[in-house]
């Protein structure tokens, strides 16, 4: 979740720690703890939504998020977080829909614009997606989660070269990127495959 997006409840801070050290259920626990107190706390709805969200937990994270949205339709982080689920799941539209409400309450953040450009993308407007991607990029030039994204949407496009380059960005900011890695092997075999069809269509 952007940091920046959420208001800080005294509990909320300790949840988020728990949070970033991968204690996920902890997280939880101290999040349902504030809402025996608060029931309409949408901090703690997000946090739990969140770290569903971290556990791949899609069906609890949507229920917690949904709750969010019904307390603040105006969330930012509320209609980032469920237009993420929704990417997740390959519900393309309702996270489309939602990550545009979030960009327009938080015009040009990147993690904000990374989501919505890779579900664009999916959603079938490829060229829209891309942009939004490349504009999510120039505001957070060494993220390695955007140099990623935008890389496999250039080599679904085969576009090997540009590809290659944003894998091998993201290899010099995080040398032990496993994901760039493996990207990075497939784009130089797709490279070899192409340049071998090219030679054989010449020789024909």
């Amino acid at each position: 979740m952007p940091q920046d997006l959420k208001e800080t409840h005294p509990l909320i801070e300790e949840a988020d720690k728990m949070k970033n050290e991968g204690k996920h259920n902890e997280a939880i626990n101290i999040c349902e703890k504030i809402l025996l107190k608060d029931l309409h706390c949408v901090e703690a709805y997000e946090e739990i939504g969140d770290n569903y969200l971290s556990l791949r937990k899609y069906d609890k994270a949507e229920k917690a998020l949904k709750q969010a949205l019904k307390i603040n339709k105006s969330s930012a982080n509320s209609n980032y977080l469920l237009g993420f689920v929704y990417s997740c799941t390959g519900e393309w539209e309702p996270s489309v829909k939602l990550l545009e409400v979030a960009d327009e309450f938080y015009p040009n953040h990147p993690e904000i614009l990374r989501c919505l450009g890779w579900s664009m993308y999916h959603y079938g407007q490829k060229k829209r997606g891309i942009i939004i991607l490349e504009r999510s990029l120039f505001l957070a030039p060494n993220d390695p989660l955007i140099l990623n994204d935008l890389g496999v949407l250039y080599l679904n496009e085969k576009n090997f070269e540009k590809s290659a380059q944003l894998f091998k960005k993201t290899l010099q900011v995080e040398p032990e990127n496993q994901k760039a890695k493996e990207c990075l092997n497939e784009v130089r075999f797709f490279q070899r495959e192409f340049a071998k069809l090219k030679n054989k269509k010449k020789k024909k």
